[in-house]
């Protein structure tokens, strides 16, 4: 099979569409189509069922492009494993991490490791969801959940204590809660029904000193930590949220210090194909020493 012909076959379907993988490929629409057309025609088989509203894989193509794939996915690592042979840390640097952890704290510390590291071109990608690390689809990851994997590295970042938060417009409106019961006649934040927090029982503040069937009624639900934080900050009411959004903000008020809630392990992992990645060692150190000078 020919080389250039499968690289074009895999823009192809990634994009859905010929026109779409043309433009990532700077090549016209019908070149683009001509390469698959004769692709196929080597095979001697259809890769694309094509309709109006795009193009779809057959099963044969499917076949195909998950083999295509895992091929530019292990290329991929080659060349960056090649680039790490060089003598400082540079080449692209993805990173996952949840919405929250990355707005909150990562992106305000980026910052020294960008200045550090002029030639490491480091992308962040912030989502509540976990992308593939042994598929290449980021380098490195802070996750709030001990990883399964077995292929990965993992190396324990921080301990997330939750407490409760209020901030001083919400306290001078409706009053300091000096004890759990008092919370009866305050309006609380919690995660919506349909969120999927990385442990249980996150909505602890709704039963906090009272029975499971004596729950309080919350005045917001959100789907995520990020935006019960950003409602707090804005005065719509208490919450309990991790105590590193407290030390970012640096303008919530922690009331009811006796209420503790569950814990959050982060970890910071990465395949072990990176293991000796000048770029994963240097990023694994900076995170390591923000974390330690945080508890200073």
């Amino acid at each position: 099979m020919d080389w250039d012909k499968l690289r074009i076959f895999h823009a192809v379907a990634e994009a859905g569409s010929f026109t779409h993988a043309g433009e990532s490929l700077h090549l016209s629409q019908s070149a683009v189509s001509r390469q698959v057309a004769g692709l196929e025609d080597s095979l001697n088989a259809a890769l694309f069922h094509r309709h109006a509203r795009g193009l779809k894989l057959t099963e044969q193509g499917e076949l195909l492009f998950d083999t295509v794939h895992d091929v530019f996915a292990k290329l991929a690592m080659t060349e960056a494993q090649i680039m790490e042979n060089r003598e400082k840390p540079q080449g692209p640097l993805k990173i996952n991490t949840t919405v929250a952890f990355g707005s909150v704290w990562l992106t305000s510390r980026i910052k020294t490791f960008v200045d550090h590291y002029p030639d490491i071109d480091v992308s962040l990608v912030l989502a509540d969801n976990e992308l593939d690390l042994s598929m290449r689809e980021a380098d490195a990851a802070i996750r709030m959940t001990t990883p399964t994997q077995p292929d990965l590295i993992q190396r324990h970042l921080m301990t997330m204590d939750y407490h409760v938060f209020a901030a001083p417009g919400y306290l001078k409106r409706y009053g300091m809660p000096k004890t759990v019961d008092d919370l009866d006649n305050h309006r609380l934040i919690v995660y919506g029904d349909d969120a999927r927090p990385p442990v249980a029982d996150l909505n602890w503040l709704l039963t906090a000193g009272k029975g499971p069937d004596e729950a309080r009624r919350p005045t917001l639900k959100v789907s995520n930590i990020y935006g019960i934080f950003r409602a707090v900050q804005s005065g719509v009411g208490i919450a309990a949220l991790p105590d590193y959004m407290s030390r970012e903000a640096g303008n919530l008020v922690e009331i009811l210090p006796e209420l503790r809630g569950p814990s959050i392990e982060a970890f910071f992992v990465y395949p072990e194909e990176l293991k000796n990645s000048k770029r994963i060692i240097v990023l694994r150190d900076f995170l390591l020493a923000q974390v330690k000078a945080d508890l200073v």
